[in-house]
């Protein structure tokens, strides 16, 4: 293993989330951020937690960046570009559930792979490298080829490469393009950490044990397959396990499976096996259910890894 550093790829946005009183809040969220967020929270100090992606040169952009370093999160190599600015999604509540309006087509982060040397020098001395499938849809097919290439490399020196595919169709032109460019992905791949529902809806599998019989196929050796309140299927090695999820009455369900993937992966990095980085992982899932937005409070996710 190359260090002891994280690196998170994609897209961090803007988030506008309903204040209760009709108002709005502002604060800042992304699939592959909310990962890397829980992992900033359950790991030691001196490992060091960098966003890679590409950022504006705006006010909005200024504050993103003052926020992830209060919260103890570089950028490593990524640019600031001139004139560039960040996408903005706002959240509407039914109950728990959530939905989303999106304002991304020209945010900064799809130019996180535009610059080769830029993006490999952000991945090197990683212990563990993070992406999704968001992050590919955002992205052009040549800009991918360029994430890919990083990829490879910083595996190649060490790192673990981790990946959701986080299957969102609107962000594809075709379910072949996005079935196409995640099959690519794979092939990098040491930990996948897909949700049941998503890999249905693309791949047509009819159970978890269909997915992770498809990622193992592809050379994936540790998977794990989320599925809400259903138990996670946690298939390593010669261990094939169902790991049930914590019950709690969920307020907002924004940035559950990314707090997920940050618990499981943090608790790989301290050293645990997969079945209880899963227990872990649901713990900490169910803690942030039980806040509003993506992102719980470090204390709160840190009350929920470390048992009692």
């Amino acid at each position: 293993m190359a260090g002891r550093a994280v690196a998170s790829i994609g897209e961090c946005m803007l988030e506008l989330s309903g204040a209760g009183d009709g108002g709005w809040a502002l604060n800042y969220a992304g699939d592959t951020f909310n990962t890397l967020w829980a992992i900033r929270a359950l790991t030691p100090a001196d490992i060091a937690t960098d966003y890679v992606s590409a950022f504006g040169d705006d006010p909005f952009s200024a504050g993103q960046l003052e926020f992830f370093s209060k919260a103890g999160i570089g950028r490593a190599s990524s640019p600031v570009i001139a004139g560039a600015r960040p996408g903005l999604y706002a959240i509407t509540l039914s109950g728990a559930e959530r939905s989303f309006t999106y304002w991304r087509n020209d945010a900064a982060a799809r130019q996180l792979a535009d610059d080769q040397a830029a993006l490999d020098k952000s991945l090197q001395n990683r212990a563990l490298v993070y992406f999704s499938g968001i992050t590919l849809a955002i992205l052009t097919p040549q800009s991918r080829g360029r994430l890919m290439l990083a990829l490879d490399r910083a595996r190649q020196s060490g790192a673990r490469i981790a990946f959701d595919p986080n299957y969102r169709p609107r962000l594809w032109p075709s379910e072949q393009d996005a079935r196409s460019a995640i099959a690519d992905a794979l092939s990098l791949v040491d930990i996948a950490l897909p949700t049941f529902p998503d890999e249905q809806a693309l791949f047509g599998d009819s159970t978890p044990d269909g997915v992770a019989y498809r990622l193992s196929a592809a050379g994936v050796g540790e998977i794990v397959v989320k599925d809400g309140e259903n138990p996670a299927l946690v298939v390593a090695g010669d261990v094939e396990q169902q790991v049930p999820a914590v019950s709690v009455t969920a307020i907002d369900t924004t940035g559950a499976g990314d707090s997920y993937n940050g618990g499981y992966l943090a608790a790989r990095l301290a050293g645990f096996e997969p079945v209880e980085a899963a227990k872990r992982a649901h713990k900490v899932a169910a803690a942030t259910v039980q806040v509003r937005g993506a992102l719980a409070p470090f204390e709160t996710l840190r009350g929920a890894f470390t048992p009692a």
